[in-house]
Protein backbone atom coordinates (compact mmCIF):
# COMPACT_ATOMS: atom_id res chain seq x y z
CA UNK A 1 0.00 0.00 0.00
CA UNK A 2 1.34 3.49 -0.78
CA UNK A 3 2.33 5.85 2.20
CA UNK A 4 -0.07 9.48 2.33
CA UNK A 5 1.16 11.14 4.99
CA UNK A 6 2.22 15.00 4.51
CA UNK A 7 5.43 14.38 6.06
CA UNK A 8 6.37 11.28 4.16
CA UNK A 9 5.84 12.91 0.84
CA UNK A 10 8.25 16.02 1.64
CA UNK A 11 10.37 13.05 2.11
CA UNK A 12 10.11 11.37 -1.24
CA UNK A 13 9.78 15.01 -2.96
CA UNK A 14 13.07 15.84 -1.43
CA UNK A 15 14.88 12.31 -1.73
CA UNK A 16 14.24 12.32 -5.77
CA UNK A 17 15.29 16.13 -6.28
CA UNK A 18 16.44 17.11 -9.67
CA UNK A 19 19.90 16.13 -10.93
CA UNK A 20 19.94 18.28 -13.75
CA UNK A 21 21.89 18.47 -16.66
CA UNK A 22 22.58 14.92 -17.56
CA UNK A 23 25.00 14.37 -20.21
CA UNK A 24 24.01 13.06 -23.45
CA UNK A 25 24.15 9.51 -23.87
CA UNK A 26 27.93 9.02 -25.36
CA UNK A 27 27.76 5.74 -27.56
CA UNK A 28 26.82 5.29 -30.52
CA UNK A 29 23.50 5.47 -31.13
CA UNK A 30 21.75 2.64 -33.51
CA UNK A 31 19.65 3.74 -36.41
CA UNK A 32 15.50 3.53 -36.25
CA UNK A 33 14.47 0.18 -37.93
CA UNK A 34 11.18 0.53 -37.48
CA UNK A 35 8.65 3.44 -37.18
CA UNK A 36 7.55 2.10 -33.48
CA UNK A 37 8.93 0.23 -30.54
CA UNK A 38 8.43 0.09 -27.24
CA UNK A 39 10.72 0.77 -23.77
CA UNK A 40 9.69 -0.73 -20.57
CA UNK A 41 10.90 1.28 -17.50
CA UNK A 42 10.13 0.78 -13.68
CA UNK A 43 11.04 3.72 -11.56
CA UNK A 44 8.18 3.70 -8.46
CA UNK A 45 4.66 4.32 -8.61
CA UNK A 46 3.69 4.03 -12.19
CA UNK A 47 1.52 7.25 -11.81
CA UNK A 48 4.48 9.36 -12.19
CA UNK A 49 6.32 7.46 -14.63
CA UNK A 50 3.35 7.36 -17.01
CA UNK A 51 2.53 10.88 -16.73
CA UNK A 52 6.18 11.97 -17.50
CA UNK A 53 6.43 10.32 -20.64
CA UNK A 54 2.81 10.84 -21.74
CA UNK A 55 4.03 14.26 -21.70
CA UNK A 56 6.94 13.49 -24.18
CA UNK A 57 7.21 14.41 -28.01
CA UNK A 58 7.48 11.13 -29.93
CA UNK A 59 5.97 8.81 -27.42
CA UNK A 60 2.58 7.82 -28.62
CA UNK A 61 1.04 5.60 -26.17
CA UNK A 62 2.07 4.47 -22.66
CA UNK A 63 0.47 1.98 -20.57
CA UNK A 64 0.70 1.43 -16.62
CA UNK A 65 1.55 -1.69 -15.58
CA UNK A 66 3.69 -4.87 -13.83
CA UNK A 67 7.20 -6.24 -14.85
CA UNK A 68 9.68 -9.16 -13.39
CA UNK A 69 6.74 -11.50 -12.59
CA UNK A 70 3.93 -14.14 -13.72
CA UNK A 71 0.91 -13.43 -14.99
CA UNK A 72 -1.04 -15.16 -11.82
CA UNK A 73 0.28 -12.38 -9.75
CA UNK A 74 0.18 -9.26 -12.04
CA UNK A 75 -2.46 -7.52 -9.91
CA UNK A 76 -2.14 -4.86 -7.91
CA UNK A 77 -3.08 -5.76 -4.24
CA UNK A 78 -0.96 -9.16 -4.78
CA UNK A 79 1.96 -7.02 -6.31
CA UNK A 80 1.74 -4.87 -3.39
CA UNK A 81 2.75 -7.42 -0.93
CA UNK A 82 6.47 -7.27 -2.55
CA UNK A 83 6.90 -10.99 -2.88
CA UNK A 84 5.60 -11.51 -6.22
CA UNK A 85 9.04 -10.14 -8.01
CA UNK A 86 6.62 -7.65 -10.31
CA UNK A 87 8.03 -4.17 -10.14
CA UNK A 88 5.27 -1.32 -11.04
CA UNK A 89 5.96 0.09 -14.74
CA UNK A 90 5.26 1.36 -17.66
CA UNK A 91 5.85 0.28 -21.51
CA UNK A 92 6.46 3.34 -24.00
CA UNK A 93 5.13 3.16 -27.37
CA UNK A 94 7.28 5.61 -29.38
CA UNK A 95 8.42 6.46 -32.82
CA UNK A 96 12.56 6.42 -32.99
CA UNK A 97 12.57 8.92 -35.36
CA UNK A 98 10.99 11.60 -32.96
CA UNK A 99 13.03 10.31 -29.88
CA UNK A 100 15.79 7.84 -29.21
CA UNK A 101 15.85 5.19 -26.54
CA UNK A 102 18.99 7.31 -25.23
CA UNK A 103 17.15 9.96 -24.91
CA UNK A 104 14.36 8.00 -23.47
CA UNK A 105 16.47 7.19 -20.69
CA UNK A 106 18.16 9.72 -20.18
CA UNK A 107 14.28 11.76 -19.03
CA UNK A 108 14.06 8.02 -17.21
CA UNK A 109 16.96 9.11 -15.15
CA UNK A 110 17.02 12.94 -14.84
CA UNK A 111 13.10 13.60 -14.64
CA UNK A 112 10.93 9.97 -13.84
CA UNK A 113 12.81 9.10 -10.50
CA UNK A 114 15.53 8.87 -8.41
CA UNK A 115 18.07 5.81 -9.70
CA UNK A 116 19.73 5.58 -6.42
CA UNK A 117 17.13 4.42 -4.44
CA UNK A 118 17.29 0.45 -3.61
CA UNK A 119 13.69 -1.25 -3.67
CA UNK A 120 12.03 2.05 -2.72
CA UNK A 121 10.96 5.92 -4.02
CA UNK A 122 10.39 8.49 -2.08
CA UNK A 123 7.54 6.95 0.31
CA UNK A 124 7.40 4.34 -1.30
CA UNK A 125 8.65 0.81 -0.13
CA UNK A 126 9.12 -2.68 -1.63
CA UNK A 127 10.69 -4.61 -4.44
CA UNK A 128 7.49 -3.50 -6.67
CA UNK A 129 8.52 0.19 -6.52
CA UNK A 130 12.34 -1.12 -7.71
CA UNK A 131 14.19 0.97 -10.22
CA UNK A 132 14.57 -1.11 -12.93
CA UNK A 133 15.09 -1.42 -17.04
CA UNK A 134 12.95 -4.09 -19.03
CA UNK A 135 14.99 -4.14 -22.05
CA UNK A 136 13.70 -5.72 -24.92
CA UNK A 137 16.52 -6.79 -26.94
CA UNK A 138 20.50 -6.53 -27.10
CA UNK A 139 20.11 -3.20 -28.06
CA UNK A 140 18.21 -1.85 -25.50
CA UNK A 141 20.54 -3.60 -23.06
CA UNK A 142 23.60 -2.13 -24.38
CA UNK A 143 22.50 1.25 -24.44
CA UNK A 144 21.34 0.95 -20.99
CA UNK A 145 24.31 -0.80 -19.72
CA UNK A 146 26.43 2.21 -21.29
CA UNK A 147 24.40 4.95 -19.96
CA UNK A 148 24.37 3.56 -16.63
CA UNK A 149 28.19 3.05 -16.92
CA UNK A 150 28.88 6.48 -18.06
CA UNK A 151 26.71 8.24 -15.42
CA UNK A 152 28.32 6.30 -12.58
CA UNK A 153 32.02 7.48 -13.85
CA UNK A 154 30.72 10.99 -14.48
CA UNK A 155 29.85 10.85 -10.13
CA UNK A 156 26.23 12.58 -11.77
CA UNK A 157 24.61 11.32 -8.16
CA UNK A 158 25.81 11.19 -4.76
CA UNK A 159 25.30 7.57 -4.53
CA UNK A 160 25.76 4.73 -7.39
CA UNK A 161 23.01 4.08 -9.69
CA UNK A 162 21.13 1.17 -8.69
CA UNK A 163 18.91 0.31 -11.50
CA UNK A 164 18.71 -2.85 -12.74
CA UNK A 165 19.06 -4.14 -16.31
CA UNK A 166 16.67 -7.22 -16.91
CA UNK A 167 15.23 -8.67 -20.25
CA UNK A 168 11.58 -8.51 -20.80
CA UNK A 169 9.67 -11.51 -20.47
CA UNK A 170 6.10 -9.88 -20.13
CA UNK A 171 4.29 -7.04 -19.44
CA UNK A 172 1.03 -7.01 -17.86
CA UNK A 173 -1.45 -3.88 -17.80
CA UNK A 174 -2.54 -3.10 -14.84
CA UNK A 175 -5.72 -2.27 -14.04
CA UNK A 176 -8.07 0.35 -15.56
CA UNK A 177 -8.48 2.72 -12.74
CA UNK A 178 -4.43 3.00 -12.71
CA UNK A 179 -3.80 4.48 -16.42
CA UNK A 180 -3.76 8.10 -16.77
CA UNK A 181 -4.17 8.62 -12.93
CA UNK A 182 -2.59 11.50 -12.74
CA UNK A 183 -4.76 13.06 -15.79
CA UNK A 184 -7.23 12.18 -13.82
CA UNK A 185 -6.78 13.12 -10.38
CA UNK A 186 -4.52 16.10 -10.76
CA UNK A 187 -5.49 17.03 -7.00
CA UNK A 188 -5.09 14.04 -5.49
CA UNK A 189 -2.59 15.16 -2.54
CA UNK A 190 -0.01 12.01 -3.76
CA UNK A 191 0.04 13.58 -6.76
CA UNK A 192 0.58 17.37 -5.88
CA UNK A 193 3.62 16.65 -4.12
CA UNK A 194 5.16 13.78 -5.78
CA UNK A 195 4.01 13.55 -9.10
CA UNK A 196 2.69 16.99 -10.76
CA UNK A 197 6.94 18.11 -9.72
CA UNK A 198 8.35 15.80 -11.62
CA UNK A 199 5.87 16.99 -14.84
CA UNK A 200 6.84 20.81 -14.14
CA UNK A 201 10.62 19.60 -14.11
CA UNK A 202 10.07 17.41 -17.68
CA UNK A 203 8.92 21.00 -19.12
CA UNK A 204 11.52 22.72 -17.66
CA UNK A 205 14.55 20.68 -18.42
CA UNK A 206 13.57 19.45 -21.59
CA UNK A 207 11.40 22.00 -23.15
CA UNK A 208 11.97 20.54 -26.90
CA UNK A 209 10.47 17.36 -25.91
CA UNK A 210 7.67 18.48 -23.98
CA UNK A 211 4.01 17.93 -25.37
Amino acid sequence: MRFTQFVLMLVGLASSAAHAGLPDYAGDQPKAAASEATAVFAGGCFWGVDAVFKHTKGVSHVVSGYAGGSASTAQYMTVGSGMTGHAESVQVTYDPARISYAELLKIFFQVAHDPTQLNRQGPDVGTQYRSAIFYANDQQKEVAQRYIEQLNRAKIFAKPIVTQLTPLEKFYPAEAYHQNYLALHPNEPYIVYNDLPKVAQLKKDFPALYQ
